[in-house]
């Protein structure tokens, strides 16, 4: 098992899902599926689907006759996932984005919301998003972007003070020079590539909902579990009071960046 498959096991998907999704991932998921209401047919594919928020926008976006193929290299996230009402349409299936087990040209799309910057070799997973894709078929992911300025850099500083880490090693690595992406897809057979620089506004309703978002359901609690399983109270008070003298003690409007690539698999 791998440390990000072992992080998120046993309860971890549950917090992640009912913690964090619906603040920090739902808007984007929402956005990346509306990018696909012109499909009425065909078959589209997620990567790391984690515990499913783009799968079920797409669900209850797209018509009966679009397939939707949902994967994740971790079973335990897939089982989150499956656990959520109105999914039977989907096709479930653990699989390793570097190596997905499908045949070519088979898809029409391939999405992956906040995945990519975790696959240790993007060309290779990028090859294989083309491979599977139809000739003029889309390739869409999202990556976060900038995280200046928002509550989730002040926990990642708190964190990191108290377990005595790089607040950059509890968060996603960061994916987002637009050039170095390009690059990487180009290099893997995608033509043309665009971007799209995406803000959504989350909300917390006070300092500490904010705290306890960002400590009890992802990376950040991952790793104060490993280190410190008894001090996730004090971490989220520490988190909440930090965030107050920075937002305030009422409610928190925040923004939170990613960029939006769409790739092509050119026609052959």
């Amino acid at each position: 098992m791998s440390d990000m498959n072992r992080s998120f096991a046993g309860s971890m998907p549950e917090f992640y899902d009912r913690i964090l999704v619906p603040v920090m991932f739902e808007p984007f998921a929402l956005d990346l599926a509306e990018r696909l209401r012109g499909i009425t047919t065909g078959q589209v594919l997620e990567l790391a689907a984690g515990t499913g928020v783009v799968t079920r926008a797409l669900a209850r976006l797209l018509p009966a006759e679009a397939s939707i193929t949902a994967t994740d290299l971790n079973p335990a996230m897939l089982d989150r996932a499956k656990s959520h009402r109105g999914l039977d349409r989907v096709q479930w299936q653990v699989a390793d984005a570097l190596a997905v087990p499908f045949a070519d040209r088979q898809f029409d799309c391939v999405v992956c919301q906040f995945g990519v910057m975790f696959f240790p070799d993007k060309r290779a997973a990028f090859r294989e998003a083309r491979r599977v894709l139809r000739p003029g078929g889309q390739f869409l992911f999202s990556v976060w972007g900038d995280r200046k300025d928002s509550p989730f850099e002040v926990v990642a500083q708190v964190v990191g003070e108290r377990l005595s880490r790089d607040p950059a090693s509890l968060v996603s690595p960061p994916y987002n020079d637009v050039d170095i992406v390009r690059g990487d897809l180009g290099a893997a057979g995608f033509a043309p590539v665009t971007v799209e620089h995406i803000t959504k506004l989350t909300h917390s309703s006070s300092a500490r909902d904010a705290a306890m978002t960002m400590t009890h359901g992802g990376l950040i609690r991952a790793a104060i579990e490993a280190q410190m399983p008894d001090r996730l109270d004090e971490i989220t008070d520490a988190a909440a009071t930090t965030i107050a003298t920075r937002f305030g003690e009422g409610p928190i409007d925040a923004p939170l960046r990613a960029l939006l690539f769409t790739a092509v698999r050119p026609n052959e």
